[in-house]
């Protein structure tokens, strides 16, 4: 796994430079908020108590805990002598961090970022500069470092609150509702709509949707499956959990029924805390720009271990992936019941026990 977290790793190593320089210097007073903060080694030897870290991405917000850091949210007012920030890929995304970011710098305070190069560095150092002013910044780790001071006369204010608002959660193609970041946040996922279009009718019972995004597919079984009496949702990025409810919502609406749905914050390869008559799912198999199969075979686990004895799991995966020896494993009958555009959809059936 050591490719797939290298990018973060470097910018997070690289985002302390300025520090070990003494470039700059950390607040008197102890407190700085870290924006998407994610664990290390020598984070944990910089925080102070006053630090506060947020992470949405629960597996990342609770390796922060377990190192011994203060993971949440700041109040609305809150502000900091220092915020820190490691700002995402998705350029809408990481306008709202920027924005958020100085909305909590005090006056006078330090918004820092560090961006890997090929990870859209200089964009990010652009829009910083766009939105708060003059900025520094340095090279390291194949990472640009860099970080602007809250100055109220360089601010443009208006640039502030079309920035904030980016990160609402939007309507997007089809009716669905989304933000920027999340997985095929601006349209239909092409795979999750092959899976959709090969959901049996006769699904029954309690149904769950591991890494469920925004819902798509729970909306459809909710249109599709009309035997179906209740949903769970199970999504790790908190960000999500507001678009799907939203979603959720409209889909019992136009179908005319309610069910018992539910959507969860919520690490699928640590299990389920329910059983199921049937599990969907579009399972991530990468994490940053790294294939990492381990996870989709995770999600098969979790997905076996709450089944009951005749459940059913449909999901769609990547022709190229290996899922059917793990698969194979779990279930007695594994069958594809599509295959298109690069994508398969299958149907496993009686868990072994």
């Amino acid at each position: 796994m050591a490719g797939v977290f290298a990018a973060p790793a470097a910018a997070l190593a690289a985002l302390f430079v300025p520090f070990e320089t003494a470039r700059l210097a950390r607040p008197a007073d102890g407190r700085v908020l870290f924006l998407r903060a994610r664990a290390d080694v020598r984070l944990r030897e910089l925080a102070q108590p006053g630090w506060l870290c947020e992470q949405s991405f629960l597996p990342f917000a609770e390796e922060l805990s377990r190192h011994g850091l203060r993971v949440g949210e700041p109040a609305v007012d809150e502000r900091f002598a220092l915020v820190l920030v490691l700002p995402p890929r998705q350029r809408d995304e990481a306008r709202a961090l920027f924005a958020r970011a100085l909305q909590h710098a005090a006056p006078g305070g330090i918004v820092l970022a560090a961006m890997a190069n090929a990870e859209g560095a200089k964009s990010g150092e652009a829009d910083l500069q766009k939105l708060a002013g003059p900025v520094q910044q340095l090279s390291k780790h194949k990472c640009r470092v860099f970080w602007a001071t809250r100055d109220e006369a360089a601010i443009d204010q208006a640039l502030l609150e079309t920035w904030l608002a980016l990160d609402a959660p939007r309507e997007i193609a089809g009716g669905y509702v989304s933000r920027p970041g999340l997985f095929a946040w601006d349209r239909v996922d092409c795979a999750s709509a092959l899976l959709a279009e090969h959901l049996p009718a006769d699904l029954h019972g309690r149904v769950a949707d591991l890494g469920a995004g925004y819902g798509y597919l729970a909306c459809q079984l909710i249109a599709r499956c009309p035997r179906i009496d209740a949903i769970d949702l199970y999504e790790a990025e908190a960000r999500a959990l507001e678009p799907a409810r939203a979603n959720l919502a409209r889909a019992q609406r136009e179908a005319g029924r309610e069910l018992a749905a539910n959507v969860h914050w919520h690490d699928v390869t640590r299990g389920l805390p329910e059983r199921y008559d049937a599990v969907v799912s579009n399972p991530p198999f990468h994490l940053g720009r790294a294939d990492l199969p381990e996870l989709g075979r995770a999600f098969i686990t979790s997905a076996a271990d709450a089944l009951v004895p005749h459940g059913r799991l449909l999901l769609v995966a990547n022709r190229h992936l290996p899922y059917e020896a793990h698969l194979g494993q779990r279930f007695e009958t594994v069958r594809t019941l599509a295959t298109q555009d690069g994508f398969k959809v299958i149907e496993a059936t009686g868990v072994r026990a």
